[in-house]
């Protein structure tokens, strides 16, 4: 691969694209251990959407890089870049609705709360059905 002059070698694409796959993959693993091993809902929401997203960014990362050409790379990005932008806007909104019905329905500590900002809000609104 030709980048602004400098030559490339293959291997050295092989190597990066390897470790960013292994690194994504122990991400993901790590995300479904802490779902395993922490007991509350909001430990688990934050081991299951930090690292896996993480780890879905440097796997799709190194499938563009795997393109070996910057032509093929710049199309890679293209294509891989809905999917994190989807994953980006998800994972978040999926936590954070999952997190709050938990704490509504009493599933959290709550002697692990610093601060409790939805003590008002227990209550399911009533035009929410």
């Amino acid at each position: 691969m030709n980048v602004f002059g400098l030559m490339i070698p293959d291997a050295v694409i092989d190597v990066a694209v390897l470790v960013l796959i292994l690194l994504g993959a122990i991400l993901c693993l790590s995300a479904a251990v802490g779902l395993l091993h922490f007991r509350d809902v909001p430990s688990r929401l934050h081991a299951a959407t930090k690292p896996q997203v993480l780890g879905l960014v440097l796997i799709c990362l190194a499938v563009a890089l795997s393109q070996r050409s910057v032509g093929g790379i710049l199309l890679g990005l293209a294509l891989v870049t809905p999917v994190v932008l989807m994953q980006f806007a998800t994972a978040p909104l999926s936590a954070h609705m999952v997190g709050r019905q938990a704490y509504r329905n009493g599933t959290t500590d709550q002697h692990t709360l610093v601060v409790d900002e939805l003590a008002d809000s227990k209550q399911t609104p009533p035009a929410a059905g």
